[in-house]
């Protein structure tokens, strides 16, 4: 059986320049979406007091990783892309094939670094991607006023309890042990307010609320009175409050599953959440379908005149893609898909699809 890697100089070369070719891509693009993104938010946070250049670099330090995640594999695309544009226009390619190298041996390079790709995006989107989004969801939650403290937790919950409406700035913790920061009541009868209870911090206690230094204030006859604690809420269960408002974006792979599974147990519906927990696996591995997708270009004589439509033409398989994955995260957000379909059916049907047009091509 050959060496699926006949010539190790020609894959490392190969490699390198996609790789470069990508990375180059990436920068470039990332620095203008991150421009005209920050033209569009500058004036929301300078608005604030206080705020300055400082606060427009984190705002930029925070911004680059979720950029970088949602488009690392149209780069990879544009890098393959160019890569294999220039290896036919050179003849490289059909020296390669003059020599006895298959299709697939051609792209076996690109696709092997493209899968070390993979492994480093998925552990970027898992150690600094989750953590930036969550601390600029809680500071997009204040307006960019004083930048949040903590990396845990979630922000701005609103949970209902028959009449009753209950906002809590911020909840961490899980089941029993949840705790509430900065808690508002307003205690309501057959759609009536009755009145509003203020505490500074709130724990689950004895089947409700215990909260602390409350503050209530009766409509009815205008008095205000204070009291060190009291409970509230009899009907209420904790994972209202941790279950409420699950983001995807701000958790990790690990905190995503236990949320799910949290969701589960609870007997809530957790198709979205299930979807974007198999999307933060086949997302990464996009970006070993961009090589496939790209190949149309690889392959044809230049001289047809044809090698800029082929390049065309793979940049729109690659927009096909983009374009069904987005499509499918959104039904199974909407529960017409399940789970494993709406991560996975576009990463499945366009393999098909970049391998019907690769061994076409080689025909």
């Amino acid at each position: 059986m050959p060496d699926f890697f006949p010539s190790r100089t020609l894959a490392w070369h190969m490699a390198k320049m996609y790789l470069v070719r990508s990375i180059a891509v990436m920068i470039v693009l990332i620095m203008v979406l991150q421009v005209l993104d920050l033209l569009g938010e500058s004036d929301n946070i300078l608005s604030v007091p206080g705020n300055g250049q400082a606060q427009l670099l984190t705002y930029v330090s925070l911004r680059i990783p979720e950029l970088i995640q949602r488009f690392a594999p149209f780069c990879f695309l544009l890098g393959a892309l160019v890569t294999l544009a220039t290896l036919n226009q050179n003849s490289e390619v059909i020296a390669m094939k003059a020599a006895g190298l298959s299709a697939h041996q051609v792209l076996a390079p690109l696709i092997l670094a493209s899968i070390a790709v993979a492994g480093v995006t998925f552990a970027f989107n898992e150690r600094i991607v989750p953590r930036a989004a969550a601390t600029l969801n809680r500071w997009q939650a204040v307006n960019y006023a004083k930048m949040p403290t903590g990396h845990e937790g979630q922000t701005n919950i609103w949970v209902r309890d028959g009449d009753d409406l209950i906002h809590a700035a911020s909840v961490t913790g899980r089941g029993n042990a949840v705790q509430l920061d900065d808690v508002r009541i307003y205690d309501r009868t057959g759609g009536q307010l009755l009145r509003t209870i203020e505490a500074t911090r709130a724990e689950y206690s004895a089947g409700a609320l215990l909260l602390h230094d409350a503050r209530t204030f009766d409509v009815a006859t205008g008095q205000v009175s204070r009291t060190p604690t009291m409970r509230f809420g009899f009907a209420l269960r904790p994972d209202q409050f941790t279950l409420s408002n699950i983001d995807p974006s701000g958790l990790s792979f690990t905190g995503l599953r236990q949320a799910t599974s949290d969701l589960e147990e609870a007997g809530r519906p957790s198709v979205p959440q299930r979807a974007a927990l198999w999307h933060k696996l086949s997302g990464p591995l996009s970006t070993v379908l961009m090589p496939l997708l790209a190949a149309v270009a690889a392959f044809g004589l230049a001289r047809t005149g044809q090698l800029f439509v082929r390049a065309v033409i793979g940049m729109m398989l690659g927009f096909a893609y983009f374009v069904a994955d987005n499509f499918g995260l959104a039904m199974g957000n909407l529960g017409a898909y399940p789970a494993w379909l709406a991560a996975w059916g576009p990463f499945v049907l366009f393999l098909l699809i970049g391998e019907a047009v690769l061994i076409r091509s080689e025909e």
